[in-house]
């Protein structure tokens, strides 16, 4: 979609929203399946957001949304990394136990580029599918990221309806040695990022995130007038390298490009909160913000955006790679400017959303919880919730694990050493002798430990010798343990590799005349630097 017809289509889709919808007032058909909206961005740190100490000023309409509803600070991804974290949120489960994680090497992250063969297992259970039990309406805008092979989309896994690509905005490419990613509405292809869905590289300008803002508000209004409730799992992804956002937003903020996107973000929250309101049924439907995973510091300034206080970023299982942004709202249940310390985790919303759709759980292993007793302040006492400890992982190596204020590290690694000479720094300006190790580093037999309330920044490991860390070491032990013992990890999905297996000939390129011929099939193992 050209420029000119990305506008025409936004400026079209605005006067047809508002003389269609603009005096509609939804009455919700059951108060007891409210709507679920999840928006999950894309390396946004938790030092991004102005509730939490970022002084540019960039997101007045997610601090009004904290304002009005729960803010978590001690909120975590499942992995620092974007495809693992995504397919945690769906199932409800770690990616050793999905599936989605390498064994390509020690430690390693893995995700779902082009030539990647694997995506989400058809032996996991996503949650828009067991969402139907209640008769829920699924759709997903954005970035989708749990593999591009028919068989792995969102149509096949629960989901009703999908705007958005199955990649990365990575690119332009060459067509003829890598194709550009493909963008879906539903089950074919509409075009492709740099080709009909522009992305100027050196100017930052798309209007993508308009385009995700325009179907998001549809399919709102869509299930409003259905009277049906529906779940939207919105995924935009411009604050991913590279940034871009749309002209009106670019050179607004102080923060470069990433700033200004930042800002069309929070302004597209603010927009869907709005139209909830305007159509009545923001106390019917509850809203969770939140990213997969810290900011991606070793892109630069300009690409990235900050951890707070945190160490290091994406990638790594320092504070600054998993601990995230995190607003819930839903007006009438939520109460207005509170704010949990509640540990909690990207996870426990896929069995949140369960309980507030009143589905029972699926019969296997979960590591998210629900939070339903914590947002609606029910159980204020629940131990589950306040004993619980947060894993991190890089691959299937448990790295470091947190329970109460303390966390323990069992392995420390930022990035290996070639890469860190070469110039790509997981933890620049912040290098902590001994613990952002470039080579992996082991302390299972005696860990390092830190007490996050006095140091966020986890400079200053526990001493041995102190009756503090022994304490502490006495009460984590049998967690790690108990959870190692009954850990039954799933195949990986995320080990070969195919220049075939590349969007070459995505449903629906015959109609647009963009099929493209792919190479013979010579698969791999992938290879994962860090």
């Amino acid at each position: 979609m050209t420029r000119a017809a990305m506008d025409t289509f936004i400026k079209s889709f605005n006067i047809i929203s508002f003389l269609t919808y603009g005096c509609v007032s939804a009455t919700p058909v059951n108060a007891s399946t409210p709507n679920i909206i999840i928006m999950l961005m894309d390396d946004m740190g938790w030092g991004d957001l102005g509730v939490f100490g970022q002084p540019s000023k960039e997101t007045p309409n997610l601090d009004k949304m904290a304002a009005q509803g729960m803010l978590f600070p001690n909120f975590y991804t499942a992995n620092p990394l974007c495809s693992p974290s995504r397919a945690s949120l769906l199932t409800g489960r770690l990616p050793v136990r999905n599936g989605f994680y390498t064994t390509n090497g020690h430690a390693r992250n893995a995700y779902t580029p082009q030539e990647m063969v694997g995506g989400i297992s058809s032996d996991e259970i996503l949650l828009p599918r067991l969402l139907k039990k209640k008769g829920y309406v699924s759709k997903i805008v954005g970035k989708w990221h749990l593999g591009h092979r028919p068989e792995f989309l969102p149509l096949e896994h629960g989901f009703d309806q999908w705007f958005g690509a199955p990649n990365c905005h990575f690119g332009p490419y060459n067509s003829s040695e890598r194709p550009n990613i493909p963008v879906y509405n539903n089950s074919e292809m509409v075009g492709r990022y740099y080709e009909e869905f522009q992305i100027n590289r050196k100017t930052g300008e798309s209007n993508l995130t308009q385009l995700y803002l325009q179907e998001a508000i549809g399919f709102i209004h869509q299930q409003s007038l259905s009277r049906k409730p529906f779940f939207l799992y919105w995924a935009p992804d411009s604050t991913h390298s590279p940034i871009y956002a749309s002209k009106r937003f670019l050179g607004r903020s102080r923060r470069g490009r990433y700033g200004d996107a930042v800002m069309e973000i929070d302004d597209s929250v603010g927009q869907i909160l709005s139209w909830l309101s305007t159509l009545g049924i923001e106390q019917n439907t509850f809203v969770f913000f939140t990213s997969d995973n810290g900011a991606a510091v070793m892109s630069g300034p300009n690409e990235s955006g900050s951890n707070g206080p945190f160490l290091c970023g994406k990638e790594t299982t320092f504070e600054g790679g998993m601990r995230e942004p995190a607003v819930a709202w839903w007006p009438g249940h939520i109460p207005g400017a509170s704010v949990s310390f509640q540990l909690s985790s990207l996870m426990d919303l896929f069995s949140t959303s369960l309980s507030l759709a009143g589905v029972s759980p699926p019969n296997r292993t979960l590591d998210g919880l629900d939070l339903t007793p914590v947002l609606l302040n029910s159980h204020p006492n629940n131990t589950s919730l306040t004993d619980r400890p947060i894993f991190y992982y890089r691959g299937n190596q448990l790295m470091a694990v947190r329970l109460g204020p303390y966390k323990a590290h069992y392995w420390t690694w930022s990035n290996s050493l070639e890469e860190f000479e070469s110039g790509i720094n997981f933890c620049p300006g912040q290098e902590v002798p001994g613990v952002t190790t470039h080579v992996q580093k082991e302390h299972t037999m005696q860990p390092l430990i830190f007490h996050l309330g006095r140091d966020p920044g986890e400079k200053y490991p526990i001493s041995v010798l102190s009756m503090e860390y022994q304490t502490v070491l006495r009460r984590i032990t049998p967690v790690v343990k108990q959870h190692l013992d009954s850990l039954f990890p799933a195949a990986p999905q995320l080990n070969m590799c195919d220049l075939a297996a590349m969007n070459w000939a995505p449903a629906g390129c015959e109609t647009l005349g963009k099929c493209l011929k792919g190479p013979e099939s010579l698969p791999w193992k992938c290879e994962w630097p860090h």
